[in-house]
């Protein structure tokens, strides 16, 4: 098991107390970071202050995101499997004439 730091990450000015590795702290800061960018901006735009309303509609926008990038990948990647499967085909049949 990889050496645990602990950090606090502070997400809708409420601060939160994580033991990560050292791996993950870069990614861990970055996920706090968009989310207040997001929560900052559902707040200017739509005047709403409540924190828990906040967190949900950030919460249902980044799941729809990444449920999108799942999506896309599942279709583009078995397109990629077909081309990577005839490109190999076609270096089989180029060693097997040369």
């Amino acid at each position: 098991m990889k050496d645990q730091i602990s950090i606090k990450v502070n997400i809708a000015d409420v601060s939160y107390p994580l033991k990560i590795t050292v791996d993950e702290e870069e990614n861990i800061r970055k996920a706090a970071k968009m989310i207040n960018e997001r929560i900052k901006t559902y707040t200017a735009n739509y005047q709403i202050n409540d924190k828990q309303v906040l967190l949900s509609m950030v919460s249902l926008e980044i799941a729809s995101e990444l449920q999108l990038y799942k999506d896309k990948n599942l279709t583009e990647g078995s397109g990629m499997t077909d081309k990577l499967k005839q490109i190999n085909d076609l270096l089989d049949e180029t060693l097997k004439e040369a």
